[in-house]
């Protein structure tokens, strides 16, 4: 018998089935908007290219701006994302690019088969005890030397809306801590590369983390 679906996963696809398009339209700049964060992609998508330029995943991927980023870095890559407005909406803004719904819970993706995985700010939306079977799953899918890179707000309190630009909904924003980001990533096998803290721009209320982490080449024993 299949388990049920969380509550949790239900409420985030059916939220940004809503916002879709008010989302889209705010996210619109947001790679070329951050400097920090444009190095650390640009870091992220030269290892890849220098491990072998194998295929790369983003998990999350709404309406596909930072995918179509990515691959003008020179990356194979394709999106996921939970929510299929969203998927809609990424394959009718960039037709030359692949999205398909799924969920980082529940990955449909072959074991050891990625170069790369991207989830950028879409951690933020998993509860916490689920995070190590996300870091597991994303840990599976990678190949060995494979390269793993997460965005996310820091800080303890999550964000509960049950409004968004004019739409009824019920989502969870989760800010993370990166030292307990970074320890679950080793319990999942992990190495982490580097830790980027950078403070909060001038209409930001928190400061914001991103990890660039790998599979080992070797098994660790």
């Amino acid at each position: 018998m299949t388990a049920p679906e969380p509550a949790f996963i239900r409420d985030t696809r059916a939220g940004y089935d809503a916002i879709a398009a008010d989302y889209a339209e705010l996210s619109k700049s947001h790679p070329e908007a951050d400097p920090l964060g444009r190095a650390i992609l640009g870091t992220f998508a030269e290892y890849v290219q220098a491990d072998g330029a194998g295929p790369v995943v983003e998990i999350g991927s709404g309406p596909g701006q930072m995918t179509a980023h990515l691959r003008t870095l020179g990356l194979d890559i394709s999106g996921i994302d939970l929510s299929p407005v969203m998927v809609a909406m990424a394959r009718r803004t960039y037709p030359e690019l692949r999205f398909e719904e799924g969920s980082m819970t529940d990955l449909d993706l072959p074991d050891g088969t990625l170069a790369g995985l991207v989830a950028w700010y879409s951690i933020i939306h998993i509860v916490p005890e689920q995070l190590p079977h996300v870091f597991a799953q994303f840990h599976r899918v990678l190949a060995p030397g494979g390269r793993l890179l997460l965005a996310f707000q820091v800080g303890d309190e999550p964000r509960h809306y049950d409004e968004a630009f004019g739409h009824r909904v019920c989502l969870d924003f989760r800010r993370l801590s990166p030292d307990r980001i970074t320890e679950l990533l080793k319990q999942a096998g992990f190495q982490l590369s580097a830790q980027l803290l950078r403070e909060p721009y001038d209409d930001e209320p928190t400061p914001h983390a991103q990890i660039l982490a790998r599979k080992p080449l070797q098994p660790q024993g």
